[in-house]
C-alpha cells in the first residue's frame, strides 16, 4: 500500500525521469521531422490534413451532425446553468451547512492527484475525453463549411490538451448560430459520453455508492436501499477468517442488529470472547454464522470480528441485469465518467480559457457596443473565476489541500 501515497519530492522526481526518458526517446525517433513539436515538460504533435477526415466523419450522417449541433446549442444553456447553480449553491453549504458542502480541486498528476491508480487511470481516461472533445468542435465546423487549420495535442508537464485549429478569419465571418453551435459542441459530446459510460456503470452495485454522494434522488430511481455493508478485506488469524467469511461477503446484521450502514455496523459494541451471529449475502444467498470475538491489539477491551469493511453501502441495483466489471475496468470506466461529465460541465463556465465565455460573447458580438461587450467579456470573467476561486479557498479552509 505504500504506492497509494506519493510524497511531493517523489512525484517530481517521477515526473522528470518520466519526462526525460520521453524527450530521449523523442529525439531517438526524430519525431520533431514528423510533426511534433519538443521543448522541455512540452510536447505538441500537429496535423494540417485534419479537414479531410473531418469531411469523411460528417458525410456519414450530415442531418445527424446538424441536429447534434442544434442540440449543443440548447444544452449549452443548461450546462453553463448547472455549473454556476452548482458553485454557488455549494459555497452557500459552506457558511449554511458544511455536511453537505463538496470540495472543489483542479486534477493535476503529481500534484493533486498522486496514487498510482489514480494518476494512471487519469491518464489513460483524459485523452479520450479530450479527443471526443476536439473532434465535435471539428466536425461541427467543417458542417458549417469553416475551415480546419490543424488539429493535434500537447502534454504540458502532466497536462494533457488537444485541440482543433478552425481557420480565424472564416470563423469569424462566419453565422451567430455557427459559431455557437461548434463552442458549444465540445462540451455537449462530452456531456452525452458520460451518459453512455453511466449507463455501462448504471448496473454494477459499486455505482450506488457514487450516485449516492452526487443525488440521493437519482440512486433511488436505479437502486433499492442499502442492504448492508461490503466486506474488502479479511484480517488474518480472527473470527471472521475461521468462521469462513470471504470478501466480498455483505453483513446485514449483527447479533440480530440490523447493519444496513457503516455506521450502524460500527456503532454495535463487541467484548473479546463472545461468539456473534452474523447474517451476511453472498452470491445473493443468507448465510448465517456464529463467530468468535477476539481482542483488538491496540485495546484488548474493545471486540473484533476481524474485517476491513467498506466505507459505503451496498445499493443493489433494480434490474436484475447487473455488470459485475472487474474492478480495474470499473476504475476505468468510472473515470472516464468522471472527466467526461465534469469537464463537459464546467468546460462551459465563463471564463476566458473555456469555452463558456465564448458561447456568450457570440450571443452579444456584434448586438451591443464595443464598450457593453467588453464590460460583458469583463463581468461574466470575474463571477467565472470569482466563483470557482471561492470554491477552492473554501474547501482548502474546510480540509486542508485536498489530494487524490
Amino acid at each position: 500500500m505504500a504506492l497509494e501515497g506519493l510524497g511531493d519530492n517523489t512525484s517530481m522526481i517521477m515526473l522528470l525521469i518520466v519526462w526525460t526518458i520521453a524527450l530521449v526517446i523523442a529525439k531517438v525517433l526524430k519525431l520533431d521531422k514528423r510533426g511534433f513539436e519538443l521543448k522541455p515538460f512540452m510536447i505538441m504533435y500537429k496535423n494540417h490534413n485534419v479537414s479531410n477526415t473531418l469531411d469523411k466523419i460528417v458525410s456519414i450522417s450530415k442531418s445527424g451532425v446538424k441536429l447534434f449541433s442544434n442540440i449543443g446549442v440548447v444544452a449549452g444553456i443548461f450546462m453553463m446553468g448547472f455549473a454556476l447553480f452548482f458553485l454557488i449553491n455549494n459555497l452557500s453549504n459552506f457558511f449554511v451547512d458544511q455536511q453537505k458542502f463538496s470540495e472543489v480541486t483542479l486534477l493535476i498528476p503529481g500534484v493533486t492527484i498522486r496514487s498510482i491508480p489514480s494518476i494512471t487511470y487519469f491518464l489513460l481516461a483524459a485523452p479520450i475525453v479530450l479527443v471526443i472533445h476536439e473532434v465535435a468542435h471539428g466536425i461541427v465546423a467543417r458542417r458549417e463549411g469553416i475551415k480546419i487549420k490543424s488539429g493535434g495535442f500537447a502534454v504540458i508537464i502532466a497536462l494533457i490538451a488537444g485541440f482543433v485549429e478552425p481557420d480565424e478569419e472564416e470563423f469569424k465571418k462566419s453565422r451567430r448560430v455557427s459559431k455557437i453551435r461548434v463552442i458549444s459542441a465540445g462540451s455537449t459530446s462530452n456531456v452525452l459520453f458520460s451518459f453512455i459510460i453511466a449507463a455501462l456503470l448504471i448496473f454494477n452495485p459499486a455505482f450506488g455508492n457514487v450516485l449516492e454522494l452526487m443525488s440521493p434522488q437519482v440512486r433511488s430511481i436505479f437502486y433499492n436501499d442499502p442492504i448492508g455493508v461490503p466486506i474488502i478485506g479479511v484480517m488474518e488469524g480472527y473470527g471472521a477468517e475461521k468462521a469462513g467469511i470471504k470478501e466480498g461477503d455483505i453483513i446485514t446484521s449483527l447479533n440480530g442488529i440490523s447493519t444496513r450502514t457503516p455506521a450502524e455496523l460500527a456503532s454495535i459494541e463487541l467484548k473479546p470472547g463472545e461468539i456473534a451471529s452474523v447474517t451476511l449475502l453472498r452470491d445473493g444467498k443468507e448465510i448465517n454464522l456464529n463467530i468468535e470475538i477476539m481482542a483488538a491489539e491496540d485495546d484488548p477491551k474493545r471486540g473484533l470480528i476481524g474485517i476491513m469493511r467498506g466505507s459505503f453501502p451496498y445499493f443493489a441495483p433494480k434490474s436484475s441485469f447487473w455488470i459485475p466489471w472487474p474492478e480495474p475496468v470499473f476504475s476505468f470506466l468510472l473515470w472516464l465518467w468522471m472527466l467526461s461529465f465534469f469537464i463537459g460541465i464546467f468546460n462551459m463556465l465563463p471564463l476566458t480559457i473555456l469555452d463558456g465565455e465564448k458561447y456568450i460573447t457570440s450571443m452579444v458580438e456584434g448586438k451591443v457596443s464595443k464598450r457593453t461587450f467588453t464590460v460583458t467579456r469583463v463581468g461574466i470573467n470575474l463571477i467565472g473565476f470569482g466563483l470557482l476561486g471561492a470554491n477552492i479557498i473554501a474547501t482548502i479552509i474546510r480540509s486542508g489541500f485536498v489530494t487524490i
